[in-house]
C-alpha cells in the first residue's frame, strides 16, 4: 500500500452554477487521481481558483480571490471564464502558475501534475459513483450544454465559452440517474440556453433504458421526469416548443417552474440588446403557459439603465411587471463589460440614475411578489428541507430555486427530519420573499 501522504489541493470556486459544475468535475478528477482536498490555504500544496468574468464586478472578485490565494499560499493555478482574458490576470498577478479557460479540465490537471505529480492509490482512493459535489447532498446542478449561439450585445459569454455544444441525451440521463441514485432529490438543469439544447446535434437519437431518445429539450425532460426527483429548469428562452415542456409540468412530470431571462420590455432596447422584441407576444405566451399549468412559477432577470434607456422606457418595464405578474425577479444595473458591443451604444445612462431605477424596480416587484406569496397563505406546500436546527427548518417549495429565490421557514419540525426530506407544510404567513408555516397536522405551540 502507498504510504506517501497525498498531495493537498485548495480550491476556490466562483461564478454561476455552470462554473460550479466545472469545479465539481475538476474536483472529481483530482480525487480520482489521489489528491486530497483541503479547506485552508495553509494546508494546501497548491490552490486552484475557478474564476468568473461575466461582468466587471465578477472580474474584480476573481482578481481579488487570486490575490488572496497568492498572498496566503503563493502557488496558484487559475481557470474559468476570466482565463479567456489572461492578460488581465497576468497584469495583476504575474506569478500565477498557469491560466486556462472554462471547461478546460485537461489544462488544469496538467498544471497540477507539473507542480504535484499524482500519487493515486487504488486501494484507498475511493469515490462515490456521482463524483465530488459542491452543493448539499440532496440537490445538484445538471449541465446539459456549453456555450451559446446568441450574440446579445451586453454579454461576452460566447467569447468566453464559445458556441452552443450540447451533451448527447443519453450522457445527460445517465449522469442524472447516477446523481439520483447517490441521494440527490432535486436536479437543477442549467446551460446558457436550455431551450436550444440539441440543436447543434440536430437532435441526434441515443438509447437509454431500452428506448430511443432525441437530444431535444422536450424528450430530455421526459426522461428526467421518470427519475423520481424534482427537476427544475433554468435559463429557458421562450421558444415555441417550450409550450411542450409546460405541458409536461401541467402533467406533474417536472416542477412547474420556468426561469426565463426577459431582460427588458422596451421593443427598441430589446432590439439594441439583440433580444426578441415582441413584448405583446411574450405576454400572450405567459398567459398561455398559466392556462396550461396554473401553478406555474415564473422567474426572470432584467437589466435597467441599459445605454439609451429613457424614463418612459423604464416606466414601460414597470408596466410589464404589472402585466406579467412574475413570481420571482432579479435585476441589475447595466455596467460596461470589456468586449461587450453595448459599450459602444450612444447615450449611456448615468450610474446614479441606473441605481435609482434599480431601487424603484425592485421595490415595484416586491409589492407584486408579496401579493403572490400572500395568496399562498392558508394552503399547503410540499417543501424540500435544506437546513434543520432544533425544531426549525429552512426549506424550499416548488417555486424556490436554491440561493436565488425565497425560502419556507418551518416551525415545530418533528424529530428525525433531515436535509433532503420532503414535508407537507401549512402556510401561515408570508412576506415579500418568504413563506412561514408548520408541518401539516402539527398544531401551533401556544406556550
Amino acid at each position: 500500500m502507498n504510504t506517501n501522504p497525498p498531495a493537498k489541493i485548495g480550491f476556490v470556486s466562483l461564478g454561476c452554477p455552470k462554473a460550479l459544475v466545472d469545479s465539481e468535475r475538476i474536483l472529481t478528477q483530482l480525487r480520482v487521481e489521489g489528491y486530497e482536498l483541503v479547506g485552508s490555504y495553509d494546508d494546501a500544496d497548491v490552490v486552484v481558483v475557478n474564476t468568473c468574468g461575466f461582468i466587471e464586478s465578477a472580474v474584480a472578485e476573481s482578481l481579488a480571490a487570486i490575490g488572496e490565494a497568492m498572498a496566503e499560499n503563493g502557488k496558484v493555478i487559475v481557470t474559468g471564464c476570466l482565463g479567456k482574458r489572461a492578460e488581465i490576470i497576468r497584469a495583476a498577478h504575474p506569478d500565477v502558475l498557469s491560466i486556462s479557460g472554462p471547461q478546460d479540465y485537461g489544462s488544469v490537471m496538467t498544471a497540477v501534475h507539473q507542480v504535484l505529480p499524482p500519487r493515486h492509490d487504488p486501494f484507498v482512493d475511493l469515490l462515490p459513483a456521482h463524483g465530488i459535489k459542491l452543493t448539499p447532498r440532496h440537490y445538484a446542478y445538471l449541465k446539459i450544454s456549453e456555450g451559446c449561439n446568441h450574440r446579445c450585445t451586453f454579454c461576452i459569454i460566447p467569447s468566453l465559452r464559445g458556441d452552443l455544444v450540447s451533451r448527447p441525451v443519453d450522457e445527460v440521463l445517465v449522469e442524472a440517474e447516477r446523481l439520483v441514485a447517490g441521494g440527490v432529490r432535486e436536479l437543477l438543469v442549467v446551460s446558457q440556453d436550455t431551450s436550444a439544447y440539441g440543436v447543434d446535434l440536430r437532435y441526434a437519437e441515443r438509447s437509454w433504458r431500452g428506448r430511443t431518445w432525441r437530444s431535444h429539450i422536450t424528450e430530455l425532460c421526459q426522461g428526467l421526469s421518470g427519475l423520481g426527483a424534482w427537476v427544475r429548469l433554468h435559463y429557458v428562452y421562450p421558444y415555441p416548443h417550450v409550450d411542450e415542456v409546460v405541458a409536461l409540468m401541467g402533467q406533474g412530470g417536472l416542477l412547474p417552474y420556468l426561469d426565463i431571462p426577459f431582460q427588458h420590455a422596451s421593443p427598441r432596447l430589446l432590439r439594441l440588446m439583440k433580444r426578441p422584441g415582441n413584448v405583446d407576444r411574450v405576454l400572450e405566451r405567459v398567459r398561455a403557459w398559466r392556462s396550461i399549468c396554473p401553478e406555474l412559477t415564473l422567474r426572470s432577470t432584467f437589466i435597467v439603465g441599459f445605454p439609451g434607456e429613457t424614463e418612459a422606457e423604464f416606466e414601460q418595464l414597470l408596466e410589464f411587471l404589472d402585466e406579467a405578474q412574475l413570481d420571482r425577479v432579479g435585476a441589475f444595473a447595466y455596467s460596461p463589460v470589456e468586449g461587450a458591443r453595448a459599450n459602444a451604444l450612444p447615450d449611456p445612462v448615468p450610474e446614479a440614475v441606473a441605481q435609482e431605477r434599480l431601487q424603484r424596480f425592485m421595490a415595484h416587484q416586491a409589492t407584486i411578489s408579496q401579493a403572490r406569496l400572500q395568496a399562498k397563505v392558508g394552503g399547503v406546500q410540499r417543501v424540500l428541507v435544506d437546513i434543520v436546527e432544533d425544531d426549525l427548518a429552512t426549506a424550499r417549495s416548488m417555486a424556490d430555486a436554491p440561493e436565488i429565490d425565497g425560502q419556507v421557514h418551518v416551525q415545530q419540525v418533528p424529530d428525525g427530519v433531515r436535509p433532503g426530506d420532503f414535508l407537507e407544510v401549512m402556510i401561515e404567513a408570508a412576506d415579500e420573499h418568504d413563506l412561514f408555516g408548520r408541518p401539516v397536522g402539527i398544531e401551533p405551540d401556544l406556550d
